[in-house]
């Protein structure tokens, strides 16, 4: 059982579950330090965990990060979580600051190595780490108290015995350190957990102390120099607040983080900018992820958010500049965010901090004519690094040096795959703007209008051929001018229709006759219908009566239009036509 010899009050579980294992766990001659504060210069650093075992002293820092965590470069990409700095490279900066406070207190602590370790608490913590950068510095909680008593971890030059060391070691931690008497504060927000950083700035997970179980926010904590010069400070001040500055010109959107504060600490020594705690991944982990984690229509759901987010940036006058996978999030609803404008630029002004770029740029996503000269950044280049993300997203691999030589695209459409290669062409003038870029993708994702099926013809029939029907010789065969002979009617005036004899024939003008009084008729009461003149075209032969004019008796053949028109202007007039 280690003993306690001092410390704060822990800030979350996770940091108690590690103080008890060491206590419960841990050989009887270590000793314990936790949760102190240990200044540097003009500013202080936190240390969770200090473990004085016998060949080290261990600063240990503890993550209750869950899940797949995979480094790439100097951040982590945890799931379901924004990436943050890598832990490690901070920790091990806190161990030399420590190093040199004891040698200043003891010359002769000069010979003990001080360790740094990160223990992830999380049962299904899982740190994926390619290049092995700083799977040295990381263990679980099952494997904390092996980790701590490997001597091969004791650098050339030290010594492997601390035992000589043991009080001088426990007085100049006692004259250096001091106890962490609450979680930090930075306003009204209190910090549950330190996610990492670097020596400009620490990333912290927080909630608003006056409002209980209120909501967490991302509190990203920069580090200023308050008694630099007028000139120096201005400068920092300038980049310190271009982030937050960049987003205020920037109206809330869904694919955009929002800034909820910014402020800064009364000596002006640390400037806190608020942030939305996005639950979402960087955008990172899913280029390594299988196809099967994410649909290729998933996958072009979060390059129409990313683009939405662009030109909503772009038509604010606010250009990204160092758009990247680690800058876009991915939320748990699969929409995608845009993150990461501490390089930003919004619109014109007299200064810049295109200077710090070089730093930051990952030159897989700069356009051609940035990589040299990043102060060209424009809106065209992020263009380029969108078009280079959403490659990657969609064929897994990053694209070749020249368009012209791109693999087969895949499950993405081919009118996507034309497009990217537009975003990522070499020549500035002809990438096409982030709305319209938007606007193409959607046309692209369309459903296509369905084919038009050819028309077959129909298949032709044979002609009907006339059956010859045998002669009746009990019929006598008739000539047509028998069967005239045998029409009582004049010949040279024209059949009535059929079913209707009387009923004059509607082709002719005025068929409709004149009605007049006949006082010589034998009805003197019954006016008599006059027929209506003939034309002597009308004494030439008729055509014979068409299938289908045969009407029952008695129903009159329908009169055309004209012949009605005609009719009714005599009724009104009493001219002709």
């Amino acid at each position: 059982m280690a003993q306690i010899v001092g410390g704060g009050s822990p800030v979350n579980d996770a940091e108690r579950r590690v103080i008890a294992h060491l206590r419960d766990s841990a050989p009887d001659d270590w000793l314990l330090l936790h949760n102190i504060e240990v200044p540097r210069g003009d500013d202080t650093f936190e240390v969770d965990v200090i473990v004085l075992t016998g060949h080290s002293l261990c600063v240990i820092d503890v993550k209750g990060t869950r899940g797949r965590i995979e480094v790439a470069g100097t951040r982590w990409f945890p799931l379901r979580r924004e990436a943050f700095g890598s832990p490690v490279a901070k920790l091990r900066g806190n161990g030399r600051a420590l190093k040199g406070l004891l040698t200043q207190e003891r010359r002769e602590l000069d010979r003990v190595y001080v360790d740094s370790l990160v223990v992830l608490t999380g049962t299904d913590a899982e740190l994926v780490d390619p290049a092995g950068r700083d799977s040295r510095h990381v263990t679980d909680l099952a494997g904390l108290i092996g980790t701590l008593s490997d001597v091969s971890r004791v650098r050339r030059g030290h010594t492997t015995d601390t035992a000589p060391y043991g009080t001088a070691i426990i007085e100049a931690l006692n004259g250096s350190v001091r106890r962490s008497t609450a979680p930090p504060r930075f306003g009204s927000w209190e910090v549950e957990e330190q996610l990492g950083g670097d020596n400009r700035v620490t990333e912290y997970r927080a909630i608003n102390a006056t409002v209980p179980g209120s909501e967490t926010v991302l509190l990203r904590v920069y580090r200023a120099d308050p008694l630099a010069e007028e000139e120096p400070r201005a400068a920092e001040r300038r980049l310190i607040t271009n982030a937050y500055q960049a987003l205020t010109r920037i109206p809330p959107h869904p694919c955009v983080v929002r800034a909820r504060d910014f402020f800064a600490i009364d000596d002006e020594s640390r400037f806190v900018l608020v942030l939305d705690d996005v639950h979402g991944q960087a955008l990172h982990l899913h280029l390594t992820a299988s196809p099967s984690t994410l649909s290729t229509a998933a996958r072009l759901d979060v390059v129409e958010d990313m683009l939405l987010g662009l030109a909503h940036v772009h038509a604010n006058n606010v250009i990204h500049r160092a758009l990247s996978p680690a800058c876009v999030l991915v939320t748990e609803e699969g929409r995608a965010m845009l993150t990461g404008f501490d390089y930003a630029k919004p619109g014109p002004r007299a200064h810049t901090v295109a200077n710090e770029l070089p730093n930051v740029l990952d030159t897989h996503y700069a356009a051609p004519e940035c990589q040299a000269m990043p102060e060209r950044m424009t809106a065209a280049s992020d263009v380029y690094a969108a078009g280079v993300i959403a490659f990657q997203l969609l064929t897994g691999k990053l694209p070749p040096i020249t368009p012209d030589a791109e693999p087969a695209s895949g499950e993405a459409p081919v009118e996507v795959m034309d497009l990217l290669r537009r975003m990522r062409d070499h020549a500035t003038h002809k990438r096409p703007a982030a709305a319209e870029v938007l606007a193409d993708l959607r046309r692209a994702r369309r459903p296509r209008p369905p084919e038009p099926v050819p028309r077959v013809a129909a298949p032709q029939m044979p002609a009907p051929q006339h059956l010859a029907v045998p002669a009746d010789p009990a019929v006598p065969d008739l000539a047509v001018s028998d069967l005239a002979a045998s029409d009582p009617r004049p010949q040279d005036v024209r059949p009535r229709h059929a079913g209707h004899p009387q009923a004059p024939d509607p082709r002719d003008p005025g068929a409709a006759g004149i009605v007049t009084a006949n006082p010589g008729a034998a009805d003197p009461g019954r006016p008599e219908t006059r027929g209506p003149e003939r034309h002597p075209r009308d004494a030439r032969p008729q055509a014979p009566a068409r299938y289908g004019d045969e009407r029952p008796e008695g129903v009159p053949a329908r009169e055309p239009l004209i012949d009605r028109l005609r009719t009714r202007f005599r009724r009104i007039t009493g001219k002709q036509p």
